[in-house]
């Protein structure tokens, strides 16, 4: 995967952690609307400047309040943090949970219609499987074994470039 190719497949994994969080609501419900991809870029550089300020200067308070809510608007490591996983898993089930934590047809009922046709069939399977393969992440925080069999998982199931804002206008 080109690094292009990584920075659209962090923004593919923001927007279905988005409209995830959105549909369990309650407490897990993003602030505010969906980023657009220029406005998820931004957002990221500016998280990445901050992010190297912290290693080479260190940072005032306010620096790391502004890092830590970018971190939290652009859920950043939200599908593959295991920490972020279980905590997200915990809210959601005080929230009542939502069928698309573990039903294969309510998560793909997160993609748009012409997600799911330009994925066909087998795409949005692959789709369904890598993302709630993620969710498996929380459970083994503490069997290395366990971790490395959900990363692997995972990573077998890599969807493609799938979301309509990423689709080239003609």
């Amino acid at each position: 995967m080109t690094s292009v190719d990584g920075l659209l497949d962090e923004y593919q994994g923001y927007v279905l952690a988005y409209r995830l969080r959105r549909a369990v609501g309650g407490r897990v419900a993003p602030p505010g609307v969906q980023l657009s991809l220029a406005q998820y870029a931004g957002r990221r550089l500016e998280r990445q400047t901050l992010a190297r300020s912290l290693i080479t200067q260190g940072m005032d308070a306010a620096q790391m309040r502004r890092l830590d809510a970018l971190s939290d608007e652009l859920m950043f490591g939200f599908w593959l943090n295991p920490a972020e996983v279980a905590a997200f898993l915990r809210a959601a089930i005080r929230e009542g949970s939502h069928p698309a934590l573990g039903d294969p047809l309510a998560f793909a009922a997160l993609l748009t219609p012409t997600e799911r046709a330009r994925l066909g069939e087998a795409g949005v399977r692959q789709v369904c499987t890598h993302f709630l393969a993620c969710f498996t992440l929380a459970a083994p925080m503490l069997d290395p074994d366990g971790l490395t069999d959900a990363f692997r998982r995972i990573e077998a199931t890599r969807p493609p470039l799938f979301l309509d804002d990423l689709e080239p206008r003609g």
